[in-house]
């Protein structure tokens, strides 16, 4: 297994193939071990986050920290630690106070749009996916879809895991299978993940490891291919690419989707990654009926 160590708080700006270069410039790792000196270098927060701030230059000058004007661009936070208390205060009462304009504004609209759209939102959910994805924030499921409140059912978390012993996601998947009645479940990962990369790296990564250690599983089972590519950018986007098809087939294990599909022929369970550079998803084509008859060679849970 091929293994690179990288800066611990590198993690979360790995969003594009010029991450990795931008890593190693001078001026970026200095910031990095001044900033590591603030926090403990194991905190789940300054793994994942930390390094956030340099790639946006943020500046906390400006008088109004935060804006909702901008249709194209999300509001750049600054760093609240170089900010005086009244201005932290200030910030955080503009920055609560931007999610209830932009709330209104939507409400509005969408009433303006279809008088009755609440009426109908508010008889009950009927979605037709189910859709489990990272917990990266630049990855609305709804918005890089097109679907409208009610069309999914949304579950996620760090990498897009579906671990037979969290009890939350396989929750999700029961109710959506058996009480919501669902036609699809999409596993959905992203080029750029920060907890596939932290995987990759042969770190003590504190309360992140028994989480991550699925991930380290996946590269496990598919060591002698990933170890074959030279090039770590390219290794690192094939086992995001790995790690949501064994997170289908972990979906697919469940006695919920089995059982389902045997009576009803479906859901089907797709495995999709989405790219920051174009925005668009790429269907990794899993042959769920395939995927079902190998797995139940041991995994059979139909009666």
């Amino acid at each position: 297994m091929i293994l690179n160590r990288v800066p611990i708080s590198s993690f979360s700006s790995l969003s594009s193939p010029s991450s990795f270069s931008r890593l190693s410039s001078s001026n970026l790792i200095p910031s990095i071990a001044r900033q590591t000196r603030l926090s403990s270098p194991h905190s789940p927060t300054s793994i994942l986050s930390r390094i956030s701030y340099h790639h946006n230059n943020l500046s906390p000058s400006s008088p109004r920290y935060c804006s909702s004007s901008s249709k194209h661009h999300p509001p750049t936070p600054p760093d609240l630690r170089t900010m005086a208390e009244k201005d932290i205060k200030k910030y955080l009462e503009q920055s609560h106070d931007r999610i209830f304009e932009n709330n209104r504004r939507w409400a509005a609209e969408k009433k303006e749009k279809n008088p009755d759209f609440f009426a109908h939102l508010s008889a009950g959910q009927n979605p037709e996916y189910l859709w489990i994805g990272c917990a990266d924030s630049r990855i609305p499921a709804e918005q890089i879809t097109g679907l409208e409140p009610g069309e999914a059912f949304i579950h996620r978390n760090i990498a897009n895991l579906v671990c037979n012993t969290d009890l939350n996601v396989m929750s999700v998947i029961n109710y959506a299978v058996n009480h919501l009645g669902v036609k699809h479940i999409v596993v959905c990962g992203h080029y750029g993940c920060g907890g596939v990369k932290a995987a990759m790296t042969p770190q003590d990564l504190g309360i992140l490891n028994p989480w991550l250690r699925n991930i380290r599983d996946v590269y496990r089972l598919h060591e002698k291919e990933l170890d074959a590519i030279s090039d770590q950018e390219t290794r690192y986007r094939r086992l995001v690419e790995l790690n949501v098809i064994e997170q289908c087939r972990n979906v697919i294990k469940s006695a919920d989707v089995q059982k389902s599909y045997a009576k009803n022929k479906f859901p089907i369970v797709h495995g999709w990654v989405f790219g920051f550079n174009d925005g668009l998803l790429k269907d990794l084509d899993i042959d769920f009926e395939a995927v079902l008859r190998d797995i139940q060679k041991i995994y059979n849970l139909v009666d």
